[in-house]
């Protein structure tokens, strides 16, 4: 082999490697019919919220932490105090740092004075300049927003998964249908790029031939490449974001997908083009931005002030929950419990189940993940679609289905109904025929215009048959998964007579990011099919007599019900349909009561901090509104986790800020239950906390703008007005009430009533979730036998032991509501 061939080969090995490098540092985006929330920063958990500060400003001209003012001001109402900022300073790079808590202060002063609108949102950083945007500057036109449009307006096309009416051709990859449909594309020449059509013609005919190529063009030095694709594929937005998700899809089914690659391609084909027409007015500029790509991406002094009051922010609201946490708990009675309900770890469930164990004493809550550990693939009753209900880490075990109608034709006749209403549905949302249809169906949908303008229409909760296993699991499985649940439950004994075990879903209108309302867990849907198929199997007398053998005996007076949280209206939905309820008639009517009262209290709660909600009586009334842009508050305000036995948090208020799992580790034998827990739920709960961390500190980058100026892109995302780039991320109604923030940017705080040496070894086994709490994307506090924050997780493998006040004596809560009554 040459040495020629030899630098040829090793050329092509780096530039693959940046290509993967820059794809991996983009998030993946979920569909919109099943959305879920996405760690924005998933691509730099190996460095730290500085670093990944100064990585961002260069590639998308983002902050990634609040304006100065807005913690200056929490410093000035001492929220923060002199303490937290003392500590932040410890951990931050001692060359970067101010001196001193004082010395901090006047660094954010004179940096909050020197940016213009430092109240409500700091102006954002120059990102380092692309050939479109020298080309803009040379000529006057804006080239960015023309490639934004021209490759959304295509993408839109290609992507579509039932929106248009006439769906482009597929068969091809992303590169060679754009390709197919750019070479016809008479808009950049029309705007002045000339011969685009045929510089497309010409390119190369694979992805890689093009990054080759371009790279040679531009001079790229190899130092330069990684953060240059990294820009590349960020201008393009949300849709580099699904290419990212479906790589993702195909890694996790042991495959992959080249899209995110051929999208680079497309991206740098402009650049080439732009480059060949402009390179002789920006060669120098262009120059100096290559030189700048090549440095290290390394944080500036004002990155790591940003840092520290972050990092400020977030102890003083660990402080918080330290001495809520520290307040004496409450020991439930021992006697048996009359109703227990198991609901998911969502933060709107700490709402309701506060409300409904204040409605009476002998009432038990439980906090699990909400697809209930049924890792299942479901279809429907007339579907034809497969949903995977589960986290989206993790691929399906099993799959189920809601129920046979009673004959073929039967089934048959259901499955064209469905799908004639999907068809009818995709027509509505098509851009040909949206104006035919208003006119020619508006008599007919008189009545329903009026019912939900006046917003008489009604919550309906879904209502298949019954979910089954299919194929159907065998004894020793079904044996073995109830037991896997229940003791991940902490439920192993002192069992009630009916426990309700109730999934989540959020009853909405007109709302295309209504899959993000559901249940994470079960992967952007709602949670019933799962908790129905749990109930079922722990009501098989056959999985009852195994799980015995195992230790769990499961009285025979104990019933099992799956029910439907809805988190908008706080309604719960039983469904005793799919179980023998005869003998539990009473037990029944009785927790429809408490949950009923319950859900009362609620609203009243929620009402509290929704926008013109008018007491608990207008909560219900917000779903239905097909103009209401904040039916709930979903998990704005999300900062803690917490997985303790359920004695740790109850009477505390937590303010629907916590996600709250039971756990027990003396009943862990060997610790699996702890590790799923760190490795499934937390992670889980870390994107939703981070996906509200990244809409609230950069909306114009992982934000999904304002939902008035939406419009459904191919079914997939949304564009903030008729085109351009896919939008990712929250809507700014979700984040925002109009006058002030609804959610709080902090890193969650995790705190596991669990041995230090037990977390130690499960961070050892998982590098990827050590990195989330060595860098600090995630905070990790062990708690002691009272429930109290007792160490702090200081990174690579080491705990700092907290300062504690002496224990006082628990509280007996009969004696507590005795004397609360006298």
């Amino acid at each position: 082999m040459s040495n020629r061939t030899k630098i040829k080969k090793t050329e092509m090995s780096s530039h693959t490697a940046a290509v993967m490098a820059a794809a991996r540092a983009i998030p993946p985006l979920w569909p919109l019919a099943s959305s879920v929330a996405v760690n924005p920063f998933l691509g730099q958990s190996e460095e730290s919220l500085a670093h990944v500060g100064a990585r961002l400003e260069r590639v998308a001209g983002i902050n990634v932490t609040m304006p100065y003012k807005w913690y200056l001001k929490k410093i000035a109402s001492g929220a923060i105090t002199n303490d937290d900022l003392a500590a932040a300073l410890a951990e931050a790079p001692k060359d970067l740092r101010p001196a001193d808590a004082a010395s901090l202060r006047e660094d954010a002063l004179e940096q909050a004075a020197r940016k213009e609108h430092a109240g409500t949102a700091a102006p954002a950083p120059e990102p380092l300049k692309t050939v479109a945007d020298l080309a803009a500057d040379a000529s006057g036109t804006d080239w960015p927003g023309l490639i934004a449009n021209r490759f959304g307006a295509w993408a839109a096309d290609y992507f579509d998964v039932g929106q248009a009416l006439w769906q482009a051709p597929h068969g091809k990859e992303a590169y060679a249908a754009w390709r197919s449909v750019a070479s016809h594309d008479l808009t950049p020449e029309i705007a002045g790029l000339t011969g685009f059509a045929a510089h497309v013609v010409d390119a190369p005919q694979t992805a890689s031939d093009v990054v080759e190529r371009v790279v040679a063009l531009l001079d790229l030095p190899a130092e330069a490449l990684e953060t240059y694709f990294h820009q590349m594929l960020m201008s393009l937005g949300g849709w580099s974001q699904y290419a990212r998700f479906k790589l993702w899809q195909a890694e996790l089914a042991g495959s992959t997908d080249q899209t995110i690659t051929d999208f680079l391609a497309i991206r740098l084909l402009w650049e080439e083009a732009l480059f060949n027409l402009f390179g002789d007015d920006i060669k120098a500029e262009w120059k100096a931005v290559c030189a700048e790509h090549a440095t290290p991406v390394v944080p500036t002094r004002e990155n790591v002030v940003a840092m520290v009051l972050q990092e400020a922010s977030e102890r003083a609201a660990q402080r918080d929950l330290a001495a809520l946490l520290s307040e004496p708990g409450v020991e439930n009675p021992s006697e048996r419990p009359a109703f227990q309900a198991a609901f998911c770890i969502d933060v709107r469930s700490e709402v309701f189940r506060r409300a409904l164990e204040a409605v009476d004493p002998s009432i038990r809550t439980l906090g699990f993940a909400g697809f209930f550990g049924v890792f299942a693939s479901h279809r429907g009753f007339a579907s034809d679609v497969d949903e995977l209900r589960l986290p989206v880490l993790l691929n399906p075990t099993v799959h189920t289905c809601s129920g046979n109608a009673d004959t073929a034709e039967e089934d048959q006749a259901r499955r064209f109904s469905a799908r004639a209403i999907r068809a009818w549905g995709r027509f509505k949302l098509a851009a040909v025929s949206s104006f035919a249809f208003v006119e020619a169906t508006g008599p007919i949908y008189v009545g329903k215009l009026i019912r939900d303008g006046l917003g008489l229409a009604k919550n309906t909760a879904p209502n298949d048959p019954a979910p089954r296993f299919e194929p159907e699991l065998d004894l020793p499985t079904r044996i073995a998964s109830a037991e896997t649940v229940l003791r991940a439950m902490s439920l192993t004994e002192n069992f009630a007579r009916l426990i309700l075990l109730a999934g989540h879903g959020a009853n909405v209108v007109n709302n295309p990011h209504a899959s993000a309302l559901a249940c994470g867990a079960c992967g952007g849907y709602s949670g019933e099919v799962n908790a129905r198929a749990l109930a079922l199997l722990l009501n098989d007398p056959e999985v009852r007599s195994g799980v015995a053998e195992r230790g769990i005996h499961l009285p025979e007076d104990t019933l099992f019900v799956g029910g439907l949280h809805d988190t908008t209206t706080d309604a719960v939905t039983l469904y005793d349909q799919d179980v023998p309820v005869e003998a539990h008639a009473d037990d029944l009517r009785q927790a429809r009561a408490w949950l009923e009262a319950a859900g009362k209290r609620t609203r009243a709660e929620r009402a509290l901090r929704l926008p013109r909600a008018e007491g608990e009586q207008d909560i219900s009334a917000r779903s239905v509104n097909w103009a209401e842009v904040r039916p709930e508050w979903a998990l704005a305000g999300c900062k803690a986790f917490i997985a303790a036995p359920r004695t740790r948090s109850t009477g505390k208020n937590l303010e629907g800020r916590a996600f709250l799992h039971d756990y027990d580790w003396n009943q862990d034998s060997g610790f699996g239950v702890l590790e799923l827990i760190m490795t499934a739920p937390v992670v889980v709960a870390s994107w939703i906390s981070l996906q509200y961390y990244g809409s609230t500190v950069a909306p114009q980058v992982f934000g999904a703008g304002n939902k008035l100026l939406h419009n459904v892109a191919g079914g997939i995302g949304v564009f903030e007005g008729n085109g351009g780039l896919l939008r990712n991320g929250l809507p700014w109604q979700s984040v925002h009430d109009g006058e002030k923030f609804a959610h709080e940017p902090l890193r969650l705080s995790v705190c596991i009533e669990a041995p230090r040496e037990a977390m130690t070894d499960i961070l050892k086994k998982h590098a990827n979730v050590r990195a989330l709490f060595d860098n600090k994307w995630l905070y990790l506090f062990a708690l002691d036998e009272a429930g109290r924050m007792a160490w702090r997780y200081d990174g690579d493998l080491k705990w700092l032991e907290l300062d504690r006040e002496p224990l006082e004596p628990p509280v007996d809560k009969k004696a507590a509501e005795h004397a609360s009554a006298a």
